[in-house]
């Protein structure tokens, strides 16, 4: 049990914003509007975007829901009228870790294995 606490915290969240009703396949005019407002949340250190969403690195629980809210707004401005998230937030409070420090593991036992 974690009594005290500690500036030892890894916080990221996966935020994949899906438009509906755009009238087109494509949705890289909203993604990119989603993205760029969440990279400019105060508290998130740093976001990746991916294929399927985008990943952050945050201060805070607070800075995670305002990203998403950011996001959703960007959206809704660009005339989306419905719109669906999917997030994923891990927290661990034993260490810190950035996100390619998270990755960086992964890769090393890969690495391992296919060395042995």
């Amino acid at each position: 049990m974690l009594n005290k606490i500690t500036n030892d915290r890894t916080l990221h969240a996966e935020i994949s914003i899906i438009p509906i009703g755009t009238g087109v396949t494509s949705i890289s005019k909203e993604v990119a509007l989603a993205f760029d407002a969440i990279r400019k949340t105060d508290g998130i250190r740093a976001t990746k975007l991916t294929a399927m969403g985008t990943q952050i690195d945050a201060d805070n629980m607070k800075a995670i829901f305002n990203a998403i809210d950011a996001a959703h707004q960007a959206v809704k401005s660009a005339g989306v009228m419905r719109i669906i998230s999917n997030i994923k937030i891990s927290e661990r409070l034993d260490a810190s870790r950035t996100l390619e420090e998270e990755v960086g593991s992964v890769t090393h036992r890969l690495t391992d294995r296919i060395s042995n």
